[in-house]
C-alpha cells in the first residue's frame, strides 16, 4: 500500500549545467558537443522519479516502461537545462508523466513517460 496516494499533479524539476560528459560526443550518439538526447530522456526519467518520491511504500519503486520524447532544440556545454516532471494520469499501476525540459533560450525537449509501480522484491525475483 502506498504511503500517500500516487495522484495527477505531482511533480518535480531537476536541474544540470551541461558538461562535457553530457555530449552526444561522450554518450557516442552522435559527434557534436551538445547536450545528448540519451542525457535529456536521463533527466526526464530523474525528474519523473523525483515527482514520485514520497507517494510510494517502503516496499515499492517504480520502473520505466515508455519514453516518447521529442529532442526539439540543442543545449551547448555549460548552459542550465531544468526538467520537470507532473503526473498526468494514474490507471492501475501505470503512472503517465509529462516531460519537459528547458534551457534559457526555452523548450529544449517535451513527451511522456509510463512508469509501473512494482513491489521491488517480487521484481527482483523476476531477475533472477
Amino acid at each position: 500500500m502506498a504511503a500517500v496516494p500516487v495522484t495527477a499533479g505531482l511533480s518535480a524539476a531537476v536541474d544540470l549545467t551541461v558538461g562535457e560528459a553530457d555530449t552526444a560526443i561522450a554518450l557516442r550518439s552522435g559527434i557534436v558537443p551538445v547536450l545528448a538526447t540519451p542525457r535529456v530522456v536521463g533527466l526526464a526519467e530523474e525528474a519523473a522519479v523525483k515527482a514520485l518520491e514520497g507517494a510510494l511504500g517502503p516496499d515499492e519503486t517504480t520502473v520505466g516502461m515508455q519514453v516518447q520524447l521529442d529532442h526539439l532544440a540543442p543545449t551547448a556545454v555549460g548552459h542550465d537545462v531544468v526538467a520537470e516532471a507532473t503526473v498526468e494520469k494514474v490507471h492501475g499501476r501505470r503512472v503517465a508523466i509529462t516531460v519537459s525540459v528547458r534551457d534559457e533560450r526555452g523548450l529544449v525537449a517535451v513527451g511522456r513517460v509510463t512508469r509501473v509501480i512494482v513491489n521491488i522484491e517480487r521484481f527482483l525475483e523476476k531477475c533472477s
